[in-house]
C-alpha cells in the first residue's frame, strides 16, 4: 500500500510526457467524469500495409491512458478506429495484384478484395495485421471499423446533425480550399448504389431529419435522392473526424504534426455539431534512413513484422516512447541501439526512486509491471560474436555465451535465446557484407603484439574487467594520442567494423584463445 501511495504521489508531479498529457484530461473534468469512462481514440487508415508509424499512435496513447490510471481511479477505454469506408484513390505500388486492385478504384476499402487472398477485403487484411500486433502486446483496446459504424446505424444521429448544420460546416471548410475545389466540395460523399463507388460530387440537403440528400450521378447524369444513413454515404475526412469525436464521445486523441490543420478544422466542426474537441497533442513524424517522411504508399518505412524479425517487441515500444515531439529516424540501422538502450534502462529501474522510475521509459513500456533485467550481454556484443564466429548455429553461439554467463541457458533465459536468433538474422541481412578487416599499421601492430602477450599471461578464467584492464594498458603503452584511436584500431583490424563492443567483454565472450587467433590473423595481414 505504501508503494501505491508513493506511486500516486510521484505520478501527480512527474514531468514525464505521459503524465503531462494525462493532466489535460484531469483539467477537462475538474469534478470527475461521473459515470462515463474516459474515451481514448487512435485512428488508422487501412489503405496500405501497417508500419511502425501507424502503431506508434496506439502505443503512445496507451501510455497516456496508463499514466491517468496511476493518477486517479477513473475508468477509461481505448478505441482503435479503422477508417475503412474511405474510397481507394490509388493503388500502393508495393501491393500484389495491381491490375485487379485498379478495377476497384474509388470503392470503400472495406469492399476492395484482399490482394493477398486471405481476407474478405483489403481493409480486413490490414486491420487484421494491426490487431494481431496489438494483441501480441497484450494491449487493452476495442477495435471499431468505420464500415461497421456507418452500416449499423451507429453514426446515424450524428449524420443527421451534419445535415442540420450543413451550411455552418461549409462555412468552416470552404475558406480552407482552393477556388476550384470549392466549386465541387461537399462534406457528404454518397456511395453509389450502382457502382459501389464513393462519389465526390456536390450535394444538397433534401431532408435533414430523414437523412436525405440530392446529387447528380456522374455516370448517368440523373438526379438522385438518397439516404446517407446506414452506410449510404461517408463523410469527407475532416468532417468525418469531427462527427466521430461527437458520436463516440472521444476525450483524447493524438495525431501527427502533418495533421495540425486537420485538427484545427475538425475541432471547429465539432463545436458546430455541439460537441467538445478531444484533448491531445501533435507528435513529430518518423523519417526513413534518407530523412524523408515515412509513407505507407511508398513503403519506405519499417513494417511491424520487419522490426520483430530483428528485435524483441519491448525494444519497439521503448523507441516509440522516447521524444514524441522530436522527428526520429525509423530504419533498420537504429534497431541494435534501441535494443541495448532498453536493456540499460531496464537494469537501472529497480534501484531508482519513484520519481526516477516514472521518468524511465520501461515503466511506460510495461505499464508499470516492469520485469527483472536478465540479459547478461548486449545485442551489439552478440552481433560481433556472430561475425567473428562466422556461424548461424545457435548451439555453437550458446557455447560461447555459457562461457561468458555460466548461469544462462536457452531454457532458463528464453529472452536471450530469442535475442541470439534476432542477432543472427540482423547480422546476416545488414552486417555481414559490410565487414572489412584492414591490416594494422606499425604502431597498431606493436600494440596488438603487446596485447597478445598480456592475454597469454592471464588466467584461463579471467573475467571481463581483468581483460579490459589489460586492453587499456596495451593501448596506453603504445602511445596512442587517445585511447579511442586504439579501440577503433581493434575494431577495424579484428572485427572489420569502425564501431564495436567493450573489448574486455568481447574477449571474455569469444574466449582468450580465440581472440588471440584473431590478433594473429591481423598481424599476419600486416606482413603480407
Amino acid at each position: 500500500m505504501a508503494d501505491m501511495d508513493a506511486l500516486r504521489a510521484a505520478s501527480l508531479v512527474s514531468k514525464a510526457w505521459p503524465y503531462e498529457e494525462a493532466r489535460k484530461i484531469l483539467k477537462r473534468y475538474p469534478d470527475g467524469p461521473g459515470d462515463r469512462a474516459i474515451l481514448f481514440e487512435t485512428g488508422y487508415g487501412p489503405s496500405g500495409l501497417p508500419h511502425l508509424g501507424t502503431f506508434q499512435e496506439v502505443a503512445r496513447t496507451l501510455m497516456v491512458r496508463h499514466a491517468l490510471s496511476e493518477m486517479v481511479d477513473w475508468p477509461s477505454r481505448l478505441v482503435a478506429f479503422s477508417d475503412d469506408m474511405d474510397g481507394m484513390r490509388k493503388v500502393p505500388p508495393n501491393l500484389p495484384q495491381h491490375e485487379m486492385l485498379m478495377q476497384h478504384l474509388d470503392q470503400p476499402l472495406s469492399k476492395v478484395p484482399d490482394p493477398f487472398g486471405c481476407h474478405e477485403s483489403f481493409a480486413q487484411h490490414n486491420n487484421g495485421m494491426l490487431r494481431q500486433f496489438l494483441d501480441d502486446f497484450g494491449f487493452d483496446y476495442e477495435f471499431l471499423a468505420s464500415s461497421d459504424c456507418y452500416r449499423s446505424g451507429r453514426f446515424d444521429d450524428a449524420l443527421k446533425s451534419v445535415l442540420r448544420h450543413y451550411d455552418a460546416i461549409m462555412a468552416v471548410m470552404l475558406p480552407t480550399l482552393r477556388e476550384e475545389r470549392r466549386q465541387t466540395y461537399s462534406p457528404v460523399l454518397p456511395i453509389s448504389p450502382e457502382s459501389g463507388k464513393v462519389l465526390q460530387v456536390p450535394v444538397t440537403v433534401a431532408d435533414a431529419e430523414a437523412g436525405l440528400v440530392r446529387y447528380v450521378d456522374p455516370a448517368s447524369g440523373r438526379e438522385i435522392e438518397q439516404s446517407i444513413l446506414s452506410g449510404g454515404a461517408k463523410l469527407q475526412w475532416k468532417v468525418d473526424w469531427a462527427m466521430r469525436w461527437v458520436a463516440l464521445g472521444v476525450d483524447y486523441e493524438m495525431s501527427g504534426k502533418d495533421l495540425i490543420d486537420s485538427v484545427i478544422q475538425s475541432s471547429k466542426i465539432t463545436r458546430v455539431l455541439g460537441g467538445r474537441p478531444p484533448e491531445g497533442f501533435n507528435y513529430e513524424m518518423f523519417l526513413d534512413e534518407n530523412g524523408e517522411k515515412i509513407s505507407k504508399s511508398k513503403g519506405n518505412g519499417l513494417s511491424i513484422d520487419e522490426w520483430l524479425r530483428y528485435a524483441p517487441q519491448e525494444s519497439l515500444a521503448f523507441y516509440i516512447y522516447r521524444d514524441p515531439r522530436k522527428a526520429k529516424q525509423l530504419s533498420f540501422s537504429i534497431i541494435p541501439r534501441a535494443v541495448d538502450e532498453y536493456q540499460q534502462f531496464l537494469a537501472a529501474y529497480p534501484e531508482q526512486d519513484w520519481d526516477k522510475r516514472l521518468g524511465n521509459p520501461v515503466h511506460h513500456v510495461h505499464g508499470g509491471k516492469v520485469p527483472p533485467a536478465r540479459m547478461p550481454l548486449t545485442f551489439g556484443l552478440l552481433l560481433n560474436l556472430v561475425g567473428v564466429a562466422s556461424t548461424d548455429d545457435k548451439d555453437l553461439l550458446w557455447a560461447f555465451v555459457k562461457r561468458y554467463a555460466p548461469e544462462a541457458a536457452p531454457e532458463s533465459h528464453p529472452e536471450l535465446d530469442a535475442l541470439i536468433a534476432h542477432a543472427v538474422a540482423y547480422f546476416r541481412d545488414f552486417v555481414k557484407d559490410s565487414l572489412r578487416r584492414r591490416a594494422p599499421d606499425a604502431t597498431e601492430a606493436a600494440a596488438l603484439r603487446d596485447l597478445d602477450a598480456r592475454l597469454a599471461a592471464l588466467a584461463a578464467d579471467a573475467d571481463a574487467e581483468t581483460i579490459q584492464y589489460e586492453v587499456y594498458e596495451a593501448g596506453k603503452a603504445a602511445g596512442f594520442e587517445t585511447l579511442r584511436d586504439w579501440f577503433k584500431a581493434l575494431y577495424e583490424t579484428l572485427l572489420g567494423t569502425s564501431q564495436g563492443p567493450r573489448m574486455g567483454s568481447f574477449i571474455a565472450l569469444y574466449g582468450v584463445d580465440n581472440s588471440r587467433r584473431l590478433i594473429a590473423e591481423a598481424l599476419a595481414a600486416d606482413t603480407e
